[in-house]
């Protein structure tokens, strides 16, 4: 390692007075379940019980009189920036296991969460009479920068002392540009080196593997290949970390089994950490045996600022580019993002486009990432091997649903859903995790895939096609500006909070937040040639559309969790139909000699009712005189198309084709129940079968007192079930007919079926009789 490299990281990890970031527990993983926890609004005074004694409280629980160690407390006056940085980093203590931080060290870096946040600035204007907002401390949570801040909202004017002044070099400037231009000079003092041996990988350093995208890369990286993963993870131990890995995989319905055990090491340390937290004796080790590099830990906060981002962001790549030069040169796969491209008004986002202007990017996120990418690719002028993979938003898993909760995308995607109204937008660059995963699991192996970058952004969502997709779900949704989009949300959650929507609602109310969320719906769609040349050299699944099929099971985890609102009984209906039946009933088993007729109105909310439950929601009345005079209420009611996929009842020789439950309220309000069931048989009536009810009817909570068959008309079908149907008029008219046609599709293909059903038996049945005789004969003989 070079000694400017080796001086530069020990700058990074000491603080001013040389007592270096102070050991302490891991909170951040705590802090995350708690953000993700159940419902309800966490406050501020929440937060600070949960914490114990809050910021600063005293023995007893009860805040010190006056400021800190005796200091003045009102507004900051009285202090000087020494004094008052030590107080602020005296307040890290209670919510970082007891340890305080050095006054130039992160609050965030030192494992604190944005949870952790709230009650940190809180405490901070209780004990010590500042005026510093949630937003003062995400953009830098240094306490020297806090106590700058702090001093300057006391006297009006920012705080400068002339001892002061070279060490603030650094900081000045727009959201620190200074730390941007001095972070990509550390690049060029990266160690030369020759590029990586062309073989795939044995042995694969992984970070970010208790991470949604990483614990799906894991995975798919030991189902690419024979590869052991070595995972850095932030943990006291190994044990401590194989647990916290375990426990992220579960939670995103990943195996945890033996199998997967046996090929993952855990190793215990944190990409913000110098040296990934290791000694030496461990760094060179860890350098001689992996011959892989897999970056995708990163800090994902949407509200700190760049100075609060850099160590996990871009320091923490900057190191594994060294760890990559030190002994054999191995390749460095790193996870950098389309946000480097979030500039208002960019033009394109092609993989070999130029990036945005550093000065135009809006958050500290924005900037983390970009500063990383460049100076990796200044890496790869040093010999190094560098591999740059772009993702957009990441969508949920295709097939199990697991999402992301605090991803933007999928706050956005549950806004739409659970709020009924769209911003007007250009194109969403988003892919679901799986196809993603899989891709660059693939690069990862792959040697002519090395040294380049790709657009892992699959094919973007445009404005006409989130609205098909909502509209076949049975969501119409009007589209509103962006501004205009924006207040109506923030409006409804003060309204109407949703706690899982909340870490939406701070990025949506925060000024510069704000501006990277605007550049993402508002930028140009990303265009990926080389990856879609890289997918189809080795036979992997093409980039398609992040659509109403692939977001399918995402949205009903979505919905599970209370993000998301799926379409139900009191929507207003996707597409409804009538249905009149006539018949007879009668007390069981003597003539059923009295006249009875349903009038009902069939429908559904949307597409994903019948591919999910094969239900259809029932309105309507029931007319009887055995009942009551006057007709009786449906106040509830569905039928489900082929219940128990068609298995015959009670093992009999009919198949059950859709079945009815119903209950109704007569005039005078007392209660009744109907259930009903159509069935199919190996006989040539189909057309009968399929229009006949043979129906049970009950008072509330008593047995049956009438059965009996009702029909639909045999002229009245196709006038009221075909050719009346109607669908939601707010849609335009090709979904209008697309709509009848998928339901006349789905409907009959699933009838049909079940009235094929038992013939198909009957013949086999047949088969295995004839097979039984020829059986006999052979014994006989």
């Amino acid at each position: 390692m070079s000694e400017s490299w080796k001086e530069m990281q020990t700058v990074n990890g000491a603080d001013a007075d040389g007592t270096g970031l102070a050991p302490v527990p891991d909170r951040r993983h705590e802090g995350e379940l708690l953000e993700r926890s159940g419902p309800g609004r966490t406050e501020v005074a929440d937060l600070l019980a949960r914490f114990g004694t809050g910021g600063g409280a005293g023995p007893g629980g009860e805040p010190p009189p006056g400021g800190a160690d005796g200091a003045p407390a009102e507004g900051g006056a009285g202090w000087d920036l020494e004094g008052l940085a030590a107080a602020i980093a005296a307040r890290t203590a209670p919510f970082l296991g007891g340890r305080r931080i050095g006054v130039d060290v992160d609050f965030f870096d030192a494992g604190a969460t944005s949870v952790d946040a709230a009650g940190f600035a809180a405490a901070l204007n209780r004990d010590l009479g500042l005026r510093l907002s949630l937003d003062d401390v995400f953009a830098d949570a240094r306490p020297r920068r806090l106590a700058r801040l702090g001093l300057a909202s006391a006297t009006g004017a920012p705080h400068r002392e002339p001892a002061d002044a070279a060490a603030d070099e650094d900081e000045s400037g727009d959201e620190g540009l200074d730390l941007v231009a001095a972070d990509l000079a550390r690049a060029d003092r990266l160690p030369w080196t020759g590029p990586a041996a062309k073989a795939p990988p044995r042995r694969i350093l992984l970070t970010g593997a208790t991470g949604f995208l990483g614990g799906h890369l894991l995975l798919d990286l030991l189902r690419r290949g024979d590869a052991h993963v070595v995972c850095l993870v932030r943990a006291a131990d190994a044990r401590a970390g194989e647990r916290r890995l375990g426990e992220a995989l579960a939670g995103f319905r990943l195996p945890w089994s033996a199998e997967v055990r046996r090929r993952v090491t855990v190793l215990p340390g944190d990409i913000a950490e110098p040296r990934l937290g290791l000694d030496g004796d461990r760094w060179e080790e860890l350098a001689r045996e992996v011959d892989s590099i897999v970056s995708v830990a990163a800090a994902v906060d949407f509200l700190r600022g760049y100075p609060s981002l850099r160590r996990a962001n871009v320091l923490g790549p900057l190191t594994l580019a060294e760890l990559a030069a030190t002994g054999p040169s191995k390749p460095l796969h790193h996870i950098s993002s389309v946000a480097v491209f979030n500039e208002a008004g960019i033009a394109s986002m092609g993989e070999d486009d130029p990036l945005a202007r550093v000065d135009r990017l809006a958050t500290g996120y924005d900037r983390s990432k970009w500063a990383s990418e460049v100076a990796l690719r200044r890496a790869r002028e040093h010999g190094l091997t560098v591999t740059l993979m772009r993702p957009g938003a990441i969508g949920g898993h295709t097939l199990t649903g697991a999402h992301n909760p605090t991803d933007i995308g999928s706050g956005l995607l549950s806004a739409f859903s659970r709020f009924r109204k769209v911003p007007a937008f250009r194109a969403v660059n988003a892919a679901p995790v799986d196809w993603v995963s899989r891709v660059a699991a693939a690069v990862v192996y792959e040697p002519d895939g090395w040294g380049t970058t790709y657009n892992l952004t699959g094919r973007p969502n445009t404005l006409p096609d989130v609205l098909h997709d909502m509209r076949l779900g049975g969501m119409h949704v009007p589209v509103l500006g962006w501004e205009e989009w924006r207040a109506a949300f923030l409006a409804a959650m003060e309204a109407g909070p949703v706690p899982e929507l909340e870490f939406l609602a701070r990025v949506l109310r925060n000024a510069t937040a704000v501006k990277l969320v605007e550049a993402t719906l508002l930028g140009p769609a990303a265009t990926g040639e080389r990856t879609e040349a890289f997918v189809a050299r080795h036979g992997l699944p093409e980039p398609v559309r992040y659509g109403a099929r692939a977001q399918l099971r995402t949205y009903e985890r979505l919905a599970e969790a209370g993000l998301a609102r799926l379409p139900g009984r009191d929507d207003p209906p996707y597409l409804s139909f009538h249905e009149t039946l006539e018949g007879t009933l009668g007390p069981a088993g003597r003539v059923t000699d009295t006249v009875c007729s349903l009038s009902l109105t069939l429908s559904i909310a949307g597409m994903h009712q019948l591919v999910r439950e094969r239900r259809v929601d029932v309105r309507g009345e029931m007319t009887c005189a055995r009942l009551h005079p006057e007709p009786l209420t449906v106040e509830s009611g569905d039928i489900v198309v082929r219940p128990e996929d068609g298995i015959p009842l009670r093992h009999g020789l009919r198949h059950p084709l859709l079945r009815y439950r119903l209950a109704f309220r007569d005039a005078d309000g007392r209660g009744w129940w109907l259930e009903g069931v159509k069935t199919a048989r190996a006989r040539r009536d189909l057309w009968r079968q399929a229009r006949t009810l043979a129906v049970e009817v009950g008072r509330e909570g008593e047995p049956s007192s009438l059965t009996g068959e009702v029909v639909v008309p045999a002229g009245g079908y196709v006038r009221e079930q075909i050719d009346g149907i109607e669908v939601d008029p707010a849609l335009p008219p090709p979904e209008q007919r697309l709509a009848k046609l998928m339901w006349l599709g789905w409907f009959f293909a699933q009838v049909g079926w079940g009235l094929l059903e038992p013939g198909l038996r009957a013949g086999a049945e047949l088969l295995d009789l004839r097979r039984d005789v020829k059986d006999r004969r052979r014994e006989i003989r």
